[in-house]
């Protein structure tokens, strides 16, 4: 180890039990490289400083004397700025809330600390986490660190900067339509869309659609496992529950055990009528499927699971989320033309069109599921494009890019991702290709219904026989 961010999670921890390092020396670690690095960067909407600091000093003390440590104590993380934190401003990435600050903490928020994270503050995402891109109106946009002219993704693109970056070990982020998968593969991290139902979303979760669940951006596998060990835990009033691991058994441990031979469906036909897919982005999912064949897995070519229709009818429903967002009219003259573009969109929708465009959406997912039942994972690119440059999606104030093309390019850039947060199936992007122009490339691996511990032992054994996690942007030895 030759700097304190060279450790993962999980070796952090394990430090800090050795007492090696101490978390106050961790945290005072990651507040200095935020505070030097993140204006290169736009990880970060809010710092914590002196919470974090307080904290760290606590689980100081607590290590001191000898007690009983939770399994993350005393590491630092970083909490994506959708999601509700008690007494510090919640921006959801739009000027319309700049200034909220929640009296409650979202559910997720709450386990962390209890498994003993330190939050070093709130990570950018774009407006209401609408864009696959994180571009704001109250701060810098988020870059991934391999190229800081190129856009991070989103909308966990600032979690995923804060990792990839070496501002934390780990963050928490959301997808409802890829927001977790999208920045793992810019920023070349390990990201996994939990099953619906596996982290609450509560105590004010408001989505009725169901889309949107909650997980982590890390640099290894385990890490992630941690995270959904610390944060899997259903919470009275939650519309959906994932079942849970049998007794005795978590999510780190299956990291551990290598998987029978598996058959591996893969297909590369974008779901997206006009969506192509880059040469760097096949070479990706060949070089994968090699890999996966090297291992003694089965890859099978198959259809696309996924009829054209899916995604006229996400849409539909995606616009009537964007357009029940509560604001006053103040408000809605502040909000980005992106958001306002899907707010009117959505509006012109009837509960008819509405309700059959969900109906749609849970039928061709059963249909899917049912198609690929016969095969242990799924294997796609994550992403049709590489790194997109900032403004591409939007443009820039002196030429704005139509909402509508905007949302266009959008659909080309990420056709793949989307698809499984209507089947609700755990999926994930693991970065497992580098660029001939040194940029990460992922790859999505799709698990079974509520198969998370199955996805995280074939993505561990793929981690193990191409290690990623030693591979840094150039700033990280800053």
């Amino acid at each position: 180890m030759a700097q304190l961010h060279d450790l993962s999670a999980l070796e952090a921890a394990a430090a800090i039990r050795r007492r090696e390092v101490s978390p106050s020396e961790l945290t005072a670690h990651y507040l200095d490289r935020i505070q030097r690095l993140d204006p290169q960067v736009g990880a970060f909407v809010t710092v914590t400083a002196e919470a974090a600091r307080e904290q760290a000093r606590q689980a100081d003390a607590q290590v001191l004397a000898g007690a009983e440590l939770p399994p993350l104590h005393g590491v630092p993380t970083a909490v994506k700025d959708l999601n509700l934190t008690a007494g510090v401003r919640t921006t959801l990435g739009s000027r319309a809330h700049r200034d909220f600050v929640p009296a409650v903490d979202d559910h997720v928020v709450i386990l962390l600390r209890q498994a003993g994270a330190i939050s070093l503050g709130k990570t950018a995402t774009p407006e209401f986490g609408l864009p696959c891109y994180t571009e704001t109106d109250i701060g810098p946009p988020a870059r991934t660190p391999w190229d800081t002219s190129l856009l991070a993704g989103g909308s966990s693109g600032g979690a995923a900067a804060a990792v990839a970056a070496g501002f934390a070990p780990i963050a928490q982020g959301s997808d409802g339509g890829g927001s977790i998968r999208i920045p793992a593969s810019v920023t070349g991290l390990y990201g996994i869309k939990p099953s619906r139902g596996r982290i609450s979303r509560g105590p004010l979760d408001a989505d009725s659609t169901g889309l949107s669940v909650l997980g982590p951006l890390a640099r290894t596998v385990r890490d992630a496992a941690a995270f959904l060990d610390a944060t899997s835990v259903p919470q009275p009033g939650d519309p959906h529950w994932a079942p849970p691991l049998p007794a005795g058994e978590s999510f780190l441990d299956w990291c551990d055990r290598t998987p029978a031979r598996l058959r591996i469906g893969r297909y590369v036909r974008p779901p997206i009528t006009g969506a192509e897919v880059d040469p760097e982005c096949r070479t990706a999912w060949e070089r994968a499927s090699v890999l996966l064949e090297s291992l003694g897995h089965d890859v099978i070519d198959i259809a696309m699971p996924m009829p054209e229709a899916v995604i006229p009818a996400f849409e539909t429903v995606w616009a009537v989320s964007a357009a029940s967002a509560p604001l006053t009219p103040d408000q809605e003259a502040v909000v980005r033309p992106l958001t306002r573009y899907l707010r009117e969109r959505g509006s012109r929708i009837g509960a008819t069109e509405y309700s059959n465009a969900l109906g749609l959406l849970n039928l061709v997912s059963r249909q899917a599921i049912m198609a690929t039942a016969q095969y242990d994972a799924v294997l796609t690119p994550t992403l049709a494009l590489p790194p997109r440059p900032i403004g591409w999606f939007c443009g820039t104030a002196e030429e704005p890019v139509d909402p509508a093309e905007d949302f266009e390019r959008q659909k080309r850039f990420t056709p793949f991702t989307a698809v499984y947060n209507a089947s609700g199936q755990p999926a994930a992007s693991l970065p497992l290709h580098w660029s001939a122009d040194g940029l990460p490339i992922g790859v999505m691996l799709v698990g079974r219904p509520a198969g998370e511990a199955s996805l995280l032992a074939l993505s561990a054994q793929l981690e193990a026989a191409a290690p990623w996690a030693d591979r840094h942007p150039p700033m990280w030895q800053a």
